[in-house]
Formats: structure tokens, sequence, C-alpha cells
């Protein structure tokens, strides 16, 4: 996640809840399930990996960052929890329908939000843009995994983006990173396995951002119906168990634990993804141009008062808010893409 997002970034929101911060700031995304390769089991190992994705950045034009310098032997992870209403389906974790909690543990959780409602609880490896160490269970995952979470964590501290924005963008650059990454790395018998672990970890977190949009999708249709009076809410929620049950099969969720919260933190990541892999695309698939081109696009963004004026909002909180401000970005991305593309 980013730095100090609303929920991403830990220094910047400081009115929100500390989890909250932690929560988004975790880039709460899905573990690798895939078969464990050789990987940095061990802090000494990690650190050297550590040290050749931050040479990798730097010749992508990554500023240093100070996260992952040195190990936390004491916090194994960060745990989360959030919970909202089952009938209202949260437009991602920044939506403020979404409460997001202290709760240490899953029972306590559930405990506090009720009956009716929609939990979420789970465990991070690391929290974004706050100098965050490397984790025990950082160091307990794939290599794969452990490469994202730095590429990602690191992207963070590059832009000062709305998170529905950077989230997705970040995870574009960090795949597409990793296969550069890879390929990078020396040919020896362990370095073309972890460059395959790489590229399918990649390339198959790129599909379930995709397909996780397109259940979304469908969901956000069914609410819509609800919301108009066109369905019982007993139908919302029978047909919403379907969507559910294909949704935990094909992006990988165990049985019956998707549900509201679940699906819109993974929209913050998918929302925008397929259109910012597309500019990186037109940017003929070069990280350097990438990163220059959205550090320029950070720069020239309408700020936050401006989005605020022009759309007769109260204040820079609320729902409204963060729509309208993702809209402004993309359409000053857009446009800096047009004259780019012109000259």
């Amino acid at each position: 996640m980013k730095k100090t997002h609303a929920i991403l970034r830990l220094g910047r929101w400081l009115a929100l809840p500390a989890l909250v911060a932690l929560a988004v700031a975790g880039c709460t995304l899905l573990r690798d399930a895939a078969t464990r390769l050789p990987g940095p089991r061990y802090y000494e190992k990690a650190a050297a990996v550590i040290g050749e994705i931050r040479a990798f950045e730097q010749r992508i034009g990554f500023k240093e960052t100070d996260n992952f310098a040195d190990l936390d032997h004491e916090t194994e992870s960060y745990p989360f929890c959030g919970y909202v209403s089952r009938l209202y389906l949260p437009y991602s974790y920044e939506d403020p329908a979404i409460h997001w909690g202290e709760e240490p543990t899953e029972e306590e959780c559930q405990s506090a939000a009720g009956a009716g409602a929609d939990v979420y609880f789970g465990q991070t490896e690391a929290v974004g843009e706050s100098g965050t160490p490397v984790t025990p269970s950082m160091l307990a995952g794939t290599l794969a995994r452990f490469v994202y979470l730095v590429f990602h964590e690191d992207c963070h501290d590059q832009f000062g983006l709305p998170q529905g924005i950077e989230e997705a963008l970040c995870n574009v650059i960090a795949y597409h990173a990793m296969a550069a990454f890879g390929r990078d790395r020396r040919l020896s018998g362990s370095a073309i396995i972890e460059r395959v672990a790489m590229n399918r970890f990649a390339e198959r977190e790129s599909e379930r951002t995709r397909m996780a949009k397109a259940f979304y999708d469908e969901l956000a249709a069914l609410y819509g119906r609800h919301q108009r009076d066109e369905m019982t809410t007993e139908a919302l929620l029978a047909a919403r168990a379907g969507i559910f049950a294909k949704a935990e099969t094909a992006l990988a969720w165990e049985k019956g634990s998707l549900n509201n919260v679940g699906i819109a933190n993974d929209m913050t990541y998918s929302r925008h993804f397929p259109f910012l892999e597309s500019v990186h695309d037109a940017l003929g698939r070069d990280l350097g141009k990438t990163v220059a081109f959205f550090r320029q696009v950070d720069a020239i963004k309408p700020d936050r008062a401006r989005v605020v004026k022009r759309h007769g909002l109260r204040n820079d909180q609320g729902l409204d808010f963060i729509r309208a401000y993702e809209a402004a970005v993309l359409e000053t991305v857009k446009k800096t893409l047009s004259d780019s593309t012109r000259r």
C-alpha cells in the first residue's frame, strides 16, 4: 500500500485510527498460494535480495526509501479488522461506510461488528511509507511475494496520488518490475526457478485483478437493483452468495471468507488497473518512463481544494470527494499522455 494513504499511509492521515492506516498501509492483497519456492528465510538473505531490488529501483528512477532497513523480531504481522453492513457495497477500502477498528483478534472483530455485518479480519506482512521493517511473516513467505512487497511499498514512497489510483499504479509497476528484475538476475539454476516464480506471480495477480473487477461490477449491478427496489433483500443476499462463491474459487479466497469489505478492498487495487497498465503500454512498457510520467502527473494534478471547489463539495472527506479526486487525476493522466504523444 501507500505511504500514509488515508488508509494506507501512516503519517499523513493522523485523524484516522492507527489500524485503518495499518490495514491500508499494509496492502492487504491475497497471499501467494503457489508452491513455495526457494526464497528469503532469514534476514541476512532478505537483506541481500533487498539490496538487489534497490539497485534495480535506482535504474528505473525510484527515490531512496527507508523501508525494510531492519528486522522486527517482535512483530510477526499486523492485524486489521474492517466491517460494513451486508446491504451496502463499499466503493473501496477508503469508503467511510467501512469501520476499520483496532480489534486484535477475529473474535473481537466479529463481536465489534455485531449482527448483519460483513467482517474482514486478517494479518498483513508490512505497512507502507513508515520506514516499515522486514517482519517474520515476510521471511516466511515466497520469494515472489517478498519481492512484490518491496517493490509495491517502495513505489508508494514515489508518489502522492489518490489511494485508488496509487494502489493500482504500484501494482502495475511492481508486476512489471518483478518480471524485469527476474530477467536481470544471474542465470544460475535457482535464479531461473526464481524468475519463473516471479513471472507466474505477476501474471496470476494481474489476472486476479481483472477478475476481481468483473466480480465487483456484477455485485454493483445487484446492489443497484436492490437500491431501486427492483429486488428484495432476501433475493439480493441469495444472489450475492452465488457471486461470492464463484469469486472465491477464481480469486483463491477460502470458502465462505469473501464479502463486501474484502471485494471492496480488492477493488481499490483493481478499478483503475487496466487503464493504468494501458498507459504503461503506451509508454513502450518502459518502467523508467512510466515512473517519470506519473511523477509528472503527481506534480501537476489538481490539488484537493480545487477538486472540492469544482464539485461544490463541503470538504475533502467522504465518498463524493474520493470519487471526484480520482476522476480529476485520471483526467490529468489522459491529458498528459495525449500531450506527450503529440510531441
